[in-house]
């Protein structure tokens, strides 16, 4: 029988996953250059689905001492995201990290695992970052993942709780790869007088600096309902300024059809112990 792709994916995010790299890789605090690598490893925690860095502790001049990291909690959620660096899901030694007199507490790790014997997996946020002579944000690119962005005539409208939030027939459609289609809208077919700006911030790797709207009377589920992105990197220029919306958290129609709410990892905690449904 022929094996569906997604699903294999989704089969081994309880696995302790990794892959080498042919970037040159530079690790940052301030000014101080702490590695610079040709031999990097991706690696991807059980649980995760976005991965960080290993690099080989004989190229790292950081000092690395032991560190205590508080007890995971009881229930971990069945998705960890990068911010959840501390909550180690394999066999291993936390560490911190001693850089020109200041530690950076908790910032790496040390894997049992005998394939990453010799290597030192790193907190992304707790660093700078450059690729060859790039600068990286959010995490290292998955050499397993892109995006596409595809011009559209298919007509999409966006509800929450019966009220329409955008009705569009010249939607993007972004692509990226193990996320349900993401449909971005010109701000023109968007009824903007139904949303606040908010505070919030994200960070994509792919796309750059996300800035968020909330439905202004929507409850909880309209709250950061919406965002875009000002600045895009190169993967996403084309859906600049332009809205999106979280499908698991509103109603989506495309000609007319219901995209219902998939569970991934915007879902809810209880939402997602149901089981990840992204492809």
């Amino acid at each position: 029988m022929a094996l569906r792709m997604g699903e294999l994916v989704r089969s081994t995010l309880t696995e302790l996953r990794m892959e080498p790299t042919p970037r040159r890789v530079r690790v940052l605090v301030g000014d101080t250059t702490i590695a610079d690598t040709t031999r990097a490893m991706v690696v991807w925690e059980p649980r995760r689905g976005v991965p960080v860095y290993a690099v080989p502790e004989a190229d790292l001049t950081g000092e690395l001492v032991p560190f205590s990291p508080p007890p995971p909690p009881p229930d971990l959620p069945p998705f960890l995201g990068p911010e959840n660096f501390a909550m180690h899901t394999t066999p291993g030694e936390a560490l911190s990290v001693r850089v020109d007199g200041q530690e950076l507490p908790g910032a790496a790790f040390r894997p049992e695992d005998p394939d990453l014997a010799g290597y030192i997996v790193l907190d992304f946020s707790a660093f700078s970052w450059i690729e060859e002579n790039e600068p990286v944000i959010g995490h290292p690119h998955d050499p397993f993942k892109r995006i596409d962005v595809l011009r559209s005539d298919r007509h999409v409208v966006v509800s929450l709780d019966g009220v329409v939030l955008a009705d569009s027939k010249a939607p993007l459609a972004l692509l990226e790869t193990h996320l349900p289609v993401r449909w971005y809208l010109p701000r023109d077919d968007v009824r903007m007088d139904l949303f606040t700006p908010s505070d919030t911030r994200t960070v994509c790797a792919y796309k750059g600096e996300a800035s968020y709207l909330s439905v202004t009377d929507g409850g909880a589920d309209g709250r950061d309902l919406a965002w875009s992105y000002p600045e895009p990197l190169n993967d996403a220029a084309q859906v600049r300024d332009m809205v999106a919306f979280f499908l698991e958290r509103c109603d989506i129609s495309v000609d007319g059809t219901p995209m219902g709410r998939p569970v991934t990892p915007w879902s809810s905690q209880e939402e997602q112990r149901g089981g990840l449904d992204f492809a």
